[in-house]
């Protein structure tokens, strides 16, 4: 692809800027789309736009104009308002041109300068005035054609490359770049859609004649990216079912020996993804299944179950956490479930001893262990399985396409476990197409019955001394609390830390109650004497970081304060939330935070709004888009340009079922005329989805 600094004869300058948005080549640009058109007004003369606004009626004379002139006279005066005065003239008149509070206008208009001004004007007694203008700078020497209605493209731009310095580079290029774009789909394929074409898309979206030239175009582009994309992931499915899996049978009198392990009574969505899970697994075609619900919908319980359906068939099964405190705590609450039986289980983390480490690795490896509970160390390379039939990934979200990958290398030669992932993060429709579309979804909507709502509140730091007395009186009816903070240790950023805010409390309004700290950088006997001390009642509070984000239960603990709450990301919050409200006496949420951004101010309201976790996931993906929400490159989310997953919903869908219908037709997209989509496919999503197969 031709390089753009010799295409457009770029100054270093220039293409150092262009080169710092990721823009090499012509084609770089030509993908540098525009995320939204406006519409540009047409220049016209001072006298001519108040002859036009003088033969209106009195109450009517204001318009949004244009008008190119040069500065005559500019002075600032400065008062509660301060504002910033400017005369621009043209040759047939005079316009009066008022910034308010924008003290940085009075470096560009100085007399003698030209530029071009927009904005809306009012017409009286014969003058224009403007207020808060957008003013355009002419340079002396430049030429700048004179403004006409027409819609312009707006770019992802920087200070050293403004969006009109990309527009005027992109248009000097677009036709020959158009000339050259080659068709990923046939005529006939775009027709029965309604889908223009590629070359008239990339037209429409940097140069669109109209608004609906500029959405068509989108929507082709989108409709493209949206079916890369459900080809990769059709043509995943399609190798996974030519794959081998033991095959685990169960029947009713396995069920009933696996639910009666269980000091509870499964829910109705507990029930019902369990024998989704039992029906998939006595196949040999491997299993793909993501198990979403939200906090505390019993989640483990079910994967638990399926797990000891593979033992019952003399199978190993493996269950990896993201950090060693949750493989502890999975650790410790399957064993307390298996108390009584024959089932072996194993912990095997990156802080183990080393000759523990070596005891659990060679266990595994001989088939003396059943269940292996793990982090990251079960992907290191001397973990071995004697039978692993299922791999169960908790809190999908943190980890990658190629962790699931590695964790089922580590089955022996010839074999392909089942694969259940779960996370207690719901994932909106969008993403479960796109990140989780090789999966097959199961769903734990309702929690369980004994559980009662959690209150939500958010408080000004002016009023935290109310929210900590509320604590006081919890402790003082025999109920526990979580206070989490956001720092381990004090620093610059004006942050509470656990040590300090631990200490402060003691002194003040928590003296007399049993405290202690908690965070990830204590050893792992630490953490766990401090949990069960705080389980069995003998703290009342725990002051900790978010590494009590997930796996914790202390039905006695009632509340939960959220300090620096703004700082937590939305889902996060969710979380932490659910550490309280796990019996029938509910629980209090108290969220003390004094937003200052948009986005902060966004999240604490979600929060506020709703307990439901599949609505605070969509909230999510609104607020912090699809890229924030789950790590791009440790989850492979897809490359979108143009498509967005927060509102392209029937688009993905049309995608995906023309997708499926096409690998149907053509596996593996070997046909001639499928060079280009298929290259397209593996170069996207080849690497990120393991398409090795294919290439």
């Amino acid at each position: 692809m031709q390089p753009l600094s010799t295409a457009v004869g770029l100054t270093e300058a220039r293409a150092k800027a262009f080169a710092a948005l990721e823009i090499h080549t012509v084609g770089d640009l030509m993908q540098h789309f525009p995320f939204r058109v406006e519409a540009e007004i047409g220049e016209n003369t001072i006298a001519s736009h108040i002859q036009a606004l003088e033969a209106k009626p009195e109450s009517e004379r204001t318009a949004d104009i244009s008008i190119r002139g040069t500065i005559a006279v500019s002075r600032t005066s400065f008062g509660a308002r301060p504002r910033i005065e400017a005369s621009l003239e043209d040759g047939t008149g005079s316009a009066r041109l008022v910034f308010f509070n924008m003290p940085w206008m009075r470096g560009k208009l100085h007399p003698g300068r030209q530029g071009i001004v927009e904005g809306r004007a009012k017409c009286e007694r014969g003058y224009l005035e403007i207020v808060n203008p957008k003013w355009s700078e002419v340079v002396e020497g430049t030429v700048i054609t004179a403004r006409s209605d027409r819609l312009r493209a707006v770019y992802p731009s920087s200070e050293a490359l403004p969006s009109r310095m990309i527009e005027q580079t992109v248009l000097k290029v677009l036709d020959r770049a158009v000339a050259a774009t080659p068709e990923l789909l046939t005529a006939q394929y775009l027709s029965e859609r309604g889908f223009i074409g590629l070359p008239a898309a990339y037209r429409g979206m940097h140069a669109p004649t109209d608004g609906a030239a500029f959405l068509s175009a989108r929507a082709r582009l989108a409709y493209d990216e949206l079916l890369i994309l459900q080809l990769a992931v059709a043509i995943k499915r399609r190798i996974r079912t030519g794959q081998g899996a033991p095959a685990l049978p169960s029947g009713v009198a396995v069920e009933r020996e696996i639910l009666k392990r269980f000091p509870f009574e499964f829910t109705t969505d507990q029930l019902a993804t369990f024998r989704e899970i039992a029906k998939d697994i006595a196949d040999t075609r491997p299993m793909n299944r993501l198990l979403q619900g939200d906090v505390g919908a019993g989640k483990t319980a079910v994967a638990l179950s399926a797990m000891l359906i593979a033992v019952t068939n003399r199978h190993q099964a493996a269950l990896m956490a993201p950090t060693e405190l949750l493989a502890e705590q999975h650790f410790a609450s399957i064993s307390r479930f298996l108390v009584g039986t024959n089932v072996r289980v194993g912990l095997l983390t990156g802080s183990l001893p080393a000759a523990e480490r070596a005891l659990v690795r060679d266990m595994t490896q001989n088939g003396q262990l059943d269940i292996v509970v793990g982090t990251h160390a079960l992907l290191t390379g001397d973990v071995r399985f004697n039978a692993l039939a299922l791999a169960v990934i908790d809190e999908q979200h943190r980890f990658g396409v190629a962790q699931r990958a590695e964790l089922r290398g580590r089955a022996p030669a010839g074999q392909t476990p089942h694969m259940l992932v779960m996370t207690a993060t719901p994932i909106p429709r969008t993403l479960s197409l796109t990140v989780y579309g090789d999966l097959d979804v199961s769903t734990i909507r309702h929690r369980p019955k004994d559980r009662a709502p959690v209150h939500t509140r958010l408080l000004s730091p002016s009023r935290s001394d109310e929210a900590y007395r509320f604590v006081k009186e919890r402790i003082d009816r025999g109920e526990q609390a979580f206070i989490v903070v956001p720092a381990v240790e004090e620093s610059d950023l004006g942050l509470k830390d656990v040590a300090s805010h631990l200490e402060a409390l003691r002194t003040g309004p928590l003296a007399g109650a049993r405290l202690a700290a908690m965070h990830g950088r204590m050893k792992r006997e630490e953490r766990d004497a401090i949990m069960d001390e705080f389980r069995a009642g003998k703290i009342d509070a725990l002051v900790a970081t978010v590494v009590i984000e997930v796996g914790v239960d202390v039905p006695n603990a009632t509340v939960m304060i959220i300090e620096h709450a703004d700082r937590f990301g939305l889902a996060q919050l969710h979380q932490l939330r659910g550490r309280v409200g796990r019996s029938d006496k509910g629980g209090v949420c108290v969220l003390i935070s004094d937003p200052t951004t948009d986005d902060g101010r966004a999240r604490l309201d979600a929060i506020k709004s709703t307990d439901d976790g599949f609505r605070i996931s969509e909230l999510d993906l609104a607020i912090r888009g699809p890229g924030e929400l789950f790590g791009a490159r440790q989850s492979g989310l897809p490359p979108f340009k143009v498509a967005d997953l927060a509102s392209d919903l029937p688009l993905l869908e049309r995608a995906r079922r023309d997708a499926t219908d096409w690998i149907a037709r053509s596996p593996l997209l070997a046909q001639d005329h499928e060079q280009l989509i298929r290259r397209t496919v593996l170069n996207t999503y080849g690497e990120a989805l393991g398409l090795g197969d294919v290439g």
